[in-house]
Order: structure tokens, then sequence, then C-alpha cells
């Protein structure tokens, strides 16, 4: 290989200084963190005293960890749920928005509208939703004769499906992707299966869903990224410790508890690289199913 040129060595330096500022910032808030954390989770650091290298202590105490277990069932639960959810009303709110109807445009914007509010204003006012005290929702099911509602945040057995409900009201980012995949698809492949006598749940099911399956790859992805992620909700809802009895702890709330209040900061950073590990396998595994899956040509 021939050797640079001068000019060519100085369009290099030209494009490293230009990248420079987000080269620095991936360098100081995304490589070293990770790097630190990997670190941390094989020592006995409680941030006020110097680490100590313990090896693979911490993570052999996490697989013994009964409450680890339970706060990745309970995430993985929410995550499952409440990106299946997600996706078919975000799926059928696109497809509505997609017809040519008045009001479109309005109609658009009632639907993204909840995605624009601030998680932390968006659980108070689920909060208040949730209610048993005059909550709104218990107060509509009490007019349709339901005498004994649940008290959802308060009952172990309607708190994560509380939180999927409240997941779901904010399906307007992915419909909005979803609607832009809907416009994409061309208008002559649907009159030819029109032609060739196809209904509209065939044309769903053989024309459609086939032509966006990029677009549900994207937001299954990125929906699961999230769930396993989730904690503001339960932190805000709940408190801390994700009552009632635990059923509300996700990961990254215990993973909070034991880094920010336990000060228990390697155990937590080893939760920390658990979790990276089973976002990037489940990814990999996503990446490799949807080259069965998945079609990209038109």
């Amino acid at each position: 290989m021939n050797s640079m040129s001068a000019h060519e060595k100085k369009n290099l330096i030209k494009g490293l200084l230009f990248c420079s500022p987000w080269l620095i910032g991936l360098m100081v808030f995304m490589v070293y963190p990770m790097m630190a954390a990997l670190y941390y989770s094989m020592c006995d650091y409680s941030v006020l005293l110097p680490p100590v290298f313990i090896g693979f202590d911490n993570y052999t105490d996490l697989i013994q960890d009964g409450v680890f277990w339970q706060s990745l069932g309970n995430t993985v639960y929410f995550a499952l749920f409440s990106v299946i959810f997600s996706l078919i009303m975000s799926l059928a709110l696109a497809l509505l928005l997609n017809c040519q109807v008045r009001g479109l445009a309005w109609y658009r914007t009632c639907f993204f509208l909840p995605t624009l509010m601030p998680v932390v204003a968006g659980s108070i006012l689920w909060m208040w939703m949730y209610s048993g005290d005059g909550g709104i929702i218990n107060t509509m099911l009490g007019y349709i004769g339901i005498d004994n509602p649940p008290a959802w945040l308060a009952d172990k057995h309607f708190a994560k499906p509380a939180l999927i409900l409240m997941s779901v009201w904010g399906a307007g980012h992915a419909m909005v992707i979803f609607l832009a995949g809907l416009q994409d698809v061309p208008k002559s492949i649907q009159e030819a299966a029109i032609i060739d006598g196809a209904n509209a749940w065939q044309r769903l099911i053989h024309v459609t869903i086939p032509m966006i399956s990029p677009v549900i790859y994207f937001n299954l992805i990125m929906g699961l990224i999230g769930g396993l992620q989730v904690f503001t909700q339960a932190f805000i809802m709940t408190g801390a410790e994700g009552a009632p009895e635990r059923s509300l702890l996700f990961y990254v709330l215990r993973l909070f508890n034991l880094g920010f209040n336990d000060l228990r900061m390697g155990y937590a950073c080893a939760m920390a690289v658990i979790l990276f590990i089973i976002i990037l396998s489940l990814t990999l595994f996503m990446n490799k199913l949807s080259k069965k899956l998945v079609t990209y040509d038109r």
C-alpha cells in the first residue's frame, strides 16, 4: 500500500480535529465509565474508601442473591408485556392514522402529545389516576358496576399491570415511526393485492407487515432496551423499595439502591455489567433472527 501523501495526511488531521469533540465525549462519557464499571465490579468498593480487588466474588454473590433474581424477573415481565402491548397499540394507531380522514393532523398531535410529557410528571399524573380515593380509573370502574376495584399500586397482583398500562399510554413515539413506514409502502402493491381479491386482513398480514418489518424490528429492539432499563416510573410511584412486596423492584431500581443507598458500588457495578451482557446478547440474537424474518427488499 502506498504511503499517504502530504495532502491526504493534512485532510486526515483536519477530519480528526473536526471529530475530536465527539471522540472526546465518547471516551469521557461512554468508554471510561464502562471500563471503570467493569473494574469496580470486581472490587469491594463503598465509594468512601479505595476499591479492594476481590475477583469475581460479586458475581458469585449475585447468583445466590434471591432479590437479584426477583428484580430480574420483574423487569423481564414488564419489558415483555409492555413491548408487546405498546407495539400492538402503536401499530393499530398508525394504521388508523394512515387512512385519509378529516382532522388527521389533529389526531396525530393528540396521540403523540403524551410522549412529550416528562416521565416524572407523567408518573405523578398516573399515581393520581390509580388512587383508590377519588382516582379517575376506579371512579370510572364504579360507574360500570365494579364496586370493588383493584388497589392498583398497593396490590402486588396489579402493580406491574398498572405500569404496563402506563407504558402503553406513551406509544405515540413508535406510532410516528410506524406511520412513516406505512406511508412508504408502495400503493401499487396494495392495489395489486386488491385486484387479486385480497381482503383488508390478508393485505395487512401478507403485504403491509412484511413491507414494514424493518420498522417493527427497530421498534422492538428499542422497546426491549428501554423496558429492561425501566426505573423512573417505579421510583416515583412506589419508592426505592419497589413496594408492594417488591413487586415493582425492577433491575435498575435494585442497582440504584445498592450503589447509592447501601454504598455497595462494586456489587451494583456487577449488576450493571450483567445487564449490559443481557441487552447485548438479546440484541445480537434479535439481529440474527431478523435475517430470516425482516426483509429490506422493496
